[in-house]
């Protein structure tokens, strides 16, 4: 039975005529085994709300079976919430860990759970200082242990065995780019939760030459590949002898040997071609959905989350392949140095930050790079070159021809589109960049570089990958395309439809393909679960908000099982406008936004099997950053009559 792209409700009316069965047939069979569904698909329980919009007040969440306890990063107050779960219809606030027991200044950035344990990674204050990982005990907030690891701990998980703990230490620079500490991943033995020992497995032994030939980014102002590589996310096979770590800036993956505590390599994971695989390019043609494909753009994978399984007796990697961009010093005028007008000589201060991120319209524009000084044009760019332009060779299809960008800059074509400037011009074998002259000749006394490739931030998808990271399945544009369709609806009731408000941002209201010019509808968390003897994948989307399921049992051809967006104010019509500005006007009260407008901008999940639940039933526990709520869904399962 055919089911992709059928909202759930389709999907569960379909298997019961179809069928004959019943979805609300228990999930255990009479000998206590867990049944294994046709299907699955998710429905609205509950939520929690912190009453804080764009905070970051509920961002991970976990899970603690032992006590029936849900522990979620509430980065806004610095601390943990502790939530009881015993009733998944009305999640309640008991408690809060606070980072500050810790170290002053601090906040947490991730929680994991295992055997009545609760690890938690906390940054310190400033970021580029080491951070800590704190062992609590999941029943009575015992603090137990604590250690010092590397910079900015991002994220943190368990073995599954439990024996040891792993934060990914991210080591971004200050936002002035005057600090950039070492990307690093530590290792905590707690055997001894009084005396932790740590392992902090580094990347001194890699060489920047070497990795960049292989396709890894590296390519931070004077940074050493350790300071470039920044650790993200963490999967852990399951023997816990292996990690693999999303080093998301740098477009690949690193793997480490847990027991040795070393990474013994650094996986790049390519590009995809937008050339072939279709998306959405522009937020400006038009208010009209318009998947298509350009030649010339490359689309970085990028990703954010990672999480391992099994099939088939080998181990399998997920990621959602976000996109992310290096944005230091953004808000700091004097990078931008916004006093300069544009027949200037200079264009900001380069010591003070660095930004990678550029539209194609202000890339190649005529008039070249200073007409965007004290706007939006890095330093470090017009130290390259004072303009730049298309490859007519590659880019001729919108009217690229020598010196001149054509239609390529249009709105609605590819001038709206956010692109990385440091790659994609072309270079001597050195890696130096080419010069061209106005007319688009190469002149090694120009001033123009010349771009054949142009690089778009994140799949808009995810990926499947083996465990030496060769891919074994992406999404292409799979997500945009069920977005775009008519059996994508929105909302707890399912009754609003997606294509209206497609790639709509988090926290927009009245906004459609807001999103298309930068990373789409960005998968960015997710969490894997098994029912009886399938795999499933839930994928959240960031920006345009809800949590897509896939039955990932073949990791070669996943199966679309449903999408749940509990997002329920979209707008009533109008003109775009940010949720914030209704708040400042007093149109919608702070508190009041988990119940008036839902979830917004989903960021961790966990997956809780029948087994461990309270009621029961699967559930799937999702933490939404920007409404500031905590969102509990029941994972239904569908059986075919027997």
């Amino acid at each position: 039975m055919k089911t992709l792209y059928l909202g759930a409700s389709v999907v569960l009316a379909a298997a019961l005529t179809a069928c004959g069965g019943d979805s609300n047939e228990p999930d255990t069979a009479v000998d206590g085994a867990v049944r294994t569904p046709d299907s699955v698909a998710l429905s609205y329980v509950s939520r929690y709300s912190t009453g804080s919009f764009d905070a970051s007040a509920a961002e991970i969440p976990a899970y603690d079976a032992g006590s029936q306890r849900l522990f979620v990063v509430n980065a806004e107050q610095g601390e943990l919430d502790v939530l009881d779960l015993s009733d998944p219809e009305n999640p309640v606030k008991i408690d809060a860990i606070s980072a500050a027991g810790i170290a002053a200044g601090a906040e947490v950035n991730s929680v994991a759970t295992s055997h009545g344990l609760v690890a938690v990674a906390i940054e310190a204050d400033p970021k580029t200082d080491n951070g800590f990982v704190a062992l609590y005990k999941a029943s009575d907030l015992t603090l137990l242990g604590s250690q010092q690891v590397g910079a900015q701990p991002d994220m943190v998980a368990f073995t599954p065995d439990g024996t040891r703990v792993l934060t990914a230490n991210e080591g971004e620079p200050s936002d002035d780019y005057q600090t950039d500490p070492d990307g690093s991943i530590s290792i905590v033995d707690f055997s001894d939760p009084a005396n932790p020992v740590v392992i902090t497995a580094g990347f001194d032994a890699f060489d920047a030459a070497t990795l960049r030939d292989r396709g890894v980014r590296i390519y931070g102002p004077n940074a050493s590949v350790s300071q470039d590589l920044e650790p993200e996310y963490i999967a852990i096979s399951a023997d816990s002898q292996t990690a693999w770590v999303t080093l998301q800036e740098n477009n690949a993956l690193a793997k480490v040997d847990i027991l040795a505590g070393e990474v013994t390599d650094i996986l790049p994971l390519g590009e995809i071609d937008r050339g072939v695989v279709a998306m959405d390019f522009s937020d400006e043609d038009g208010g009209v959905i318009n998947i298509t494909t350009h030649a010339g753009v490359m689309g970085l994978y990028l990703p954010d989350a990672i999480h391992a399984y099994q099939a088939n007796g080998a181990t399998y990697l997920v990621t959602a392949n976000e996109g992310d961009a290096r944005a230091w010093g953004e808000d700091n005028e004097g990078y931008w140095n916004e006093d300069l007008k544009v027949n200037s000589t200079e264009c900001g201060d380069a010591s003070l930050g660095f930004v990678e991120e550029l539209r194609v319209k202000h890339l190649v524009h005529a008039d070249g790079f200073e007409r965007r000084c004290g706007d939006d044009m890095p330093p470090q760019l017009l130290a390259l070159a004072e303009g730049a332009l298309l490859d007519p060779d590659v880019f001729g299809y919108c009217g690229a021809a020598a010196g001149d960008p054509g239609d390529c800059r249009d709105d609605e074509l590819l001038g709206r589109l956010n692109i990385t400037w440091v790659q994609g011009y072309k270079t001597d074998d050195n890696g130096k960049p080419l010069l061209f002259n106005d007319a688009g000749d190469q002149d090694d006394d120009g001033n123009r570089l010349m771009y054949d490739t142009l690089y778009s931030y994140g799949g808009r998808s995810f990926s499947i990958w083996g465990e030496d990271g060769k891919q074994v399945f992406d999404s292409g544009d799979m997500i945009e395309q069920f977005l775009a369709s008519d059996g994508c609806w929105l909302g707890q009731n399912r009754d609003v439809a997606c294509r209206d408000f497609f790639n709509a941002g988090h926290d927009e209201i009245n906004a459609m393909d807001s999103r298309s010019d930068a990373k789409g509808p960005e998968p960015e968390g997710l969490t894997i679960g098994a029912i009886g003897n399938k795999t499933f994948l839930f994928l959240g989307l960031e920006r345009m908000g809800g949590v897509l399921v896939y039955d990932i049992t073949d990791p070669a051809a996943p199966i679309y099982q449903d999408y749940f967006n509990s997002r329920n104010y979209w707008g009533g019509g109008g003109d775009s406008e940010d949720i914030e500005d209704l708040i400042d006007d007093g149109l919608i009260a702070e508190s009041q936004i988990g119940t008036i407008a839902g979830d917004l901008g989903p960021e961790g999940l966990v997956f809780i099997p029948a087994t461990d639940s309270p009621s029961g039933e699967a559930l799937l526990v999702v933490g939404h950053e920007v409404s500031g709520t905590t969102a509990v869904y029941q994972v239904e399962s569908v059986f075919s009559e027997e």
